[in-house]
């Protein structure tokens, strides 16, 4: 009789990609990579709200705004249309999804019911001491465990 394998579901994932060095791109665009390089967009996906979203957030952390998720759905409609952008994607429980993929990553925080960049950081910090040295670390660290366990 074969044995019903179990699924097996991560505590934490990251998917890393490197591209060409960020040469003469515009503010969209260089988000778009970021957001290809660290997981949170597919290559070759149209649908590519995502971006949008983190432009948004990014830019109410200029000004320290505490933003909610209609908030935020509005304003990637706005940055949408003045960008000529198809508007899809602008549900919200599509807004709140995406939203929640930036928190997973510790870009963006809740409180109660609004958001912000985590502690009012720079991404380039967020990256270097909640991904890099946090969560990469362990993810790292859990698998180094796997192949230790090898005999």
């Amino acid at each position: 009789m074969p044995k019903t394998i179990s699924r097996d579901i991560p505590l934490g994932e990251i998917t890393l990609r490197r591209y060409e060095k960020p040469n003469n791109l515009n503010e969209r665009d260089l988000l778009r990579k970021i957001c290809l390089s660290i997981g949170l967009l597919q290559p070759g996906d149209s649908r590519d709200v995502i971006v949008d979203v983190f432009y948004v957030m990014l830019d109410a952390s200029k000004t320290k705004k505490l933003i909610s998720s209609d908030e935020v759905r509005e304003e990637v409609a706005k940055y949408r249309k003045k960008n000529n952008l198809v508007l899809k994607g602008l549900a919200d429980s599509n807004i709140r999804r995406q939203l929640k993929r930036l928190r997973d990553l510790f870009l963006v925080e809740k409180i109660n019911n609004t958001y912000r960049i985590t502690e009012w950081e720079q991404p380039s910090t967020i990256f270097n001491e909640k991904i890099e040295k946090f969560y990469l670390e362990s993810i790292k660290n859990r698998v180094k465990d796997y192949f230790n366990e090898l005999k």
